[in-house]
């Protein structure tokens, strides 16, 4: 089995065949199997209750996207515009994203476990009750301005991320590893108990806590 190691965390890759892949001009089925779906432009996606089992989606552009109690399992998202996506109650295992745009996603009470986002746009988006039931790691993402309420991402990975204004609001973060990232912007930092950081990444850990706080730095007089 393939893996991915980022800082001490181990993602295990989608297994695909390639000789047994067949291409498919639509992903409107209850169950999907050893699929290629590439450069599809769509209005709108809507999925519900949809198993997709080895699988490669490539270039899709949605519009709209739902996906409502989907499982994805061993399945690589690459070069997707999946803006305003709307994913809920759905289970991902061994699931990668990459070079993807999720700019204002909502994607809440969903499952991961062994899932890579690696330089994807998460910019305004809105990550509710999600919970690392296995690895799970950003790698190179931009989550500016992205909210994290309620989630466990128990031993999850950020690593070299952009998260200016990044809002947490309660959750599990126990283990959750930081570093690598400028923490001077995120909001929240009170939720993040038990994080794992770098002693390089205290001041700015100080300079987030003093925003919390509106607390006001006076000018050194001479």
């Amino acid at each position: 089995m393939e893996t991915r190691t980022v800082r001490e965390t181990t993602i295990m890759l989608p297994h695909l065949d390639e000789e047994a892949l067949d291409e498919v001009t639509s992903l409107d089925r209850d169950r999907l199997t050893d699929i290629t779906y590439t450069g599809a432009q769509l209005r709108e996606l809507s999925l519900s209750g949809t198993t997709l089992t080895s699988g490669r989606i490539t270039g899709l552009t949605a519009q709209r996207a739902c996906l409502d109690q989907v499982t994805l399992s061993s399945v690589e998202f690459a070069d997707c515009n999946l803006s305003n996506l709307r994913m809920t109650g759905s289970k991902l295992s061994r699931v990668v994203f990459t070079d993807c745009k999720l700019l204002g996603a909502v994607i809440d009470d969903v499952t991961l476990d062994s899932v890579l986002f690696e330089r994807c746009r998460l910019d305004y988006a809105h990550l509710s009750r999600i919970r690392a039931a296995g690895p799970v790691v950003f790698s190179s993402c931009s989550l500016r301005e992205a909210s994290v309420s309620r989630a466990d991402l128990t031993g999850a990975t950020l690593n070299a991320c952009d998260l200016y204004r990044t809002e947490f609001d309660g959750g599990v973060y126990r283990g959750f590893d930081l570093r690598g990232n400028d923490l001077a912007g995120v909001r929240g930092v009170s939720c993040l108990r038990q994080v794992t950081l770098d002693r390089s990444q205290l001041p700015g850990l100080a300079q987030a806590v003093a925003a919390d706080l509106e607390i006001l730095v006076a000018e050194d007089q001479a």
